[in-house]
């Protein structure tokens, strides 16, 4: 009987519309702790900069089994997420906690299975 090969990893790309949060790092951080523990995942450590002026933040969960990512644009009212995880973590759940917090109007994702072995060469987009 033959199976598909199982993904080493799933990473989802999240698009965040009408959403709220996008201003300040601190709080962000939390949020990016619960998101990495409710994936089952191990965090590994938590980095935010804030540009500034309420220009918005960037802010990666560093684990074990990859990242989490957001990068915000309040100007737009948009964040964009990444995450990506390998193992036994559960990326849908982080996205849940993640939506929660920024709670957009519309989300858009798009999920990527990463380390597909042995099957063959794809490309996604040309040139690349």
């Amino acid at each position: 009987m033959y199976s598909s090969p199982s993904p080493l990893g799933l990473h989802l790309i999240a698009e965040l519309f009408d959403a709220s949060a996008l201003y300040d790092p601190t709080p962000a951080k939390d949020a990016l702790t619960r998101a990495a523990h409710a994936a089952g995942a191990t965090l590994l450590e938590v980095n935010t900069h804030d540009f500034g002026d309420r220009a918005g933040f960037t802010g990666v969960a560093l684990l074990a089994e990859s990242h989490i990512s957001v990068h915000t644009w309040p100007e737009h009212d948009y964040a964009a997420i990444d995450i990506f995880m390998c193992g036994d973590a559960n990326p849908q759940a982080s996205l849940k906690v993640l939506e929660s917090y920024f709670a957009p109007a519309r989300t858009d994702v798009q999920v990527i299975s990463r380390g597909l072995l042995g099957q063959p060469e794809r490309r996604l987009a040309a040139g690349f």
